[in-house]
């Protein structure tokens, strides 16, 4: 399962249109855009379509935007380069506010033609309300799909259909995208990569699951280009391999890459397999430096037959065992995924299994919300589950045979909540004294966001301030935890991240300790960074 990146922007995003690729001329015959969820996700999609271009390269441009600008402002500023030729990618995170761009341009420009792409408009297309206003849509990897049909209608055909099936390209064909990452880029963006595409399982609730075979890109040419980014002074690489150790010897080597031209500052995403790190790559990961190398590790369930309803095949021994090791003799920074809501998980099986995971010691634990994405075939189990979805993105869980409405809301408040005050790492010290001599975590972190939720009635735009001074009036009042002012002081003030006076411990502390220095970790990974706290 794929989350958004946890590296933090370390810059605000521009007010218009960013990473303009391509010949900058008023007139331009191939826009290439997206929204962003934020400025830091640099769109390596777009990047593709724009490498295999071809001889129209010059005759084309990239343009990106962020999720929080308006439609008129994106559809103006595409439409002030007077293309011919739109080609926008469709994500479930921007899927309505694309739908009202498009519908802004075909009604001002229509002659300009429209192209859809991405995972959000490749499956179910007979129930897209996008299929109303554009012209095209690309379904499947559009790489070099899309030139062919830029190529033909710039050639002045008229006859093309709407739905257009992309093949999936021969890998060794492809040209890379990563000359075209800018310098702003590299400097303050996440940059994404990939050494193979596909995923070998068949995990129902994931996309991934359709994407067959698995296919990887020459080792030597992907190093190269990796070579080269490194030369222009990137630090920060997100692999977006589905399963970055599939290939034990390609994994091996790309680490071993890593190693051999290892900077102060570097830090590198993988996504893996977690019952699958044999010893020799467990001691790879060993030799990197602390903070350096963070993996997005998927176990989505402890129960064993809700993993049976929805395919999914893990050896827990094995699992638990690599996860134990990666803490206990790596400086790896493990983010491990759950979900709430797959069917045949109830909520006292969901709570076993956050607390098997929480004594493994990951640094973060994102519980998700399951989604019904498009195409997947996790929708064969509606009628048996009673599984209930939101008719509108992300197309989350409502309800469903063993999880109400009701209780599904308070999962959902406790995933946020334990996003905010544990995976942000700002409370390593504080946090565990909520369960401190309680039979299970889980229900004491429920308990607690319960009360939080009642006290606050909301669980967003709320002050870091607050959240700390309700986890202190909590863990005194309510459960008589009288010495934690101390350790709340050290978690608020750790790694010299947060100078703010705390009001609320005035009189509980003889004195508020001066901030820690910062180590050689990135500024992009502070998250990470306020991590290097725990045990």
């Amino acid at each position: 399962m794929s989350v958004p990146p946890v590296v933090p922007s370390p810059m605000d995003a521009p007010a218009d249109a960013f990473s303009l690729v391509g010949p900058a001329t008023s007139d331009t015959d191939i826009l290439l855009a997206t929204i962003n969820a934020r400025y830091i996700h640099a769109a390596v999609g777009l990047r593709y379509l724009f490498a295999n271009l071809g001889e129209m390269q010059s005759r084309a441009r990239i343009l990106e935007f962020e999720i929080k600008q308006r439609p008129l402002e994106i559809a103006s500023e595409l439409l002030s380069h007077r293309p011919r030729i739109i080609g926008l990618g469709v994500y479930i995170w921007n899927t309505a506010l694309t739908g009202e761009v498009v519908a802004i341009i075909k009604r001002v420009s229509p002659q300009t033609v429209v192209i859809l792409g991405g995972p959000e408009v490749s499956y179910e297309l007979d129930t897209q309300p996008l299929l109303e206003w554009v012209d095209h849509i690309i379904t499947g990897e559009a790489d070099v799909k899309f030139a062919e049909v830029c190529r033909a209608i710039l050639g002045g055909a008229q006859t093309l259909p709407k739905v257009l099936v992309a093949s999936l390209p021969a890998m060794a064909e492809l040209e890379l995208p990563y000359d075209l990452y800018t310098d702003e880029d590299l400097a303050h963006r996440v940059i994404y990569v990939e050494a193979s595409r596909g995923c070998p399982f068949t995990c129902e609730f994931c996309l991934s699951s359709l994407d067959v075979p698995v296919r990887a890109l020459d080792l030597e040419r992907f190093l190269a280009a990796l070579e080269k980014l490194m030369a222009r002074g990137a630090k920060v690489f997100k692999f977006i391999d589905r399963t970055f150790n599939l290939n034990l010897n390609t994994s091996r080597a790309i680490l071993q890459f890593f190693l051999d031209r290892w900077q102060d500052g570097m830090f590198v995403h993988f996504e893996m397999v977690p019952d699958r790190m044999p010893e020799p790559l467990l001691e790879l990961l060993a030799k990197f430096p602390e903070g350096g190398v963070q993996l997005e590790v998927g176990i989505q369930t402890f129960d064993e037959l809700t993993a049976k309803n929805i395919s999914r095949r893990q050896n827990y021994a094995k699992l638990d065992q690599n996860l134990r090791f990666l803490r206990a003799r790596t400086g790896v920074h493990v983010h491990a995924d759950l979900i709430v809501g797959l069917p045949g998980e109830s909520l006292e099986s969901f709570g076993r299994g956050f607390d098997r995971l929480l004594a493994m010691g990951p640094q973060e634990i994102q519980v998700g919300i399951l989604k019904r994405l498009r195409g997947t075939p996790i929708v064969r189990h509606d009628r048996e589950w009673g599984m209930v979805y939101s008719p509108h993105p992300p197309y989350e869980i409502l309800q469903n045979k063993l999880l109400s409405f009701d209780t599904l809301q308070r999962l959902r408040r406790f995933a946020r909540f334990w996003d905010l005050l544990a995976n942000s790492g700002r409370f390593v010290e504080t946090l565990p004294w909520l369960w401190v001599g309680k039979a299970s975590a889980f229900e004491s972190f429920l308990h607690f966001s319960d009360w939080l939720g009642g006290r606050l009635g909301r669980n967003h735009s709320i002050a870091l301030v607050s959240l700390a001074e309700q986890l202190f009036r909590f863990l005194t009042e309510e459960l008589g935890h009288a010495s934690i002012a101390e350790v709340l002081a050290r978690d608020w003030f750790r790694g010299g991240i947060k100078r703010e006076r705390l009001a609320f411990l005035e009189g509980a502390l003889p004195a508020v300790s001066e901030a820690l220095p910062r180590d050689g970790l990135p500024k992009t990974a502070k998250r990470q960074q306020r991590h290097r706290g725990q045990s």
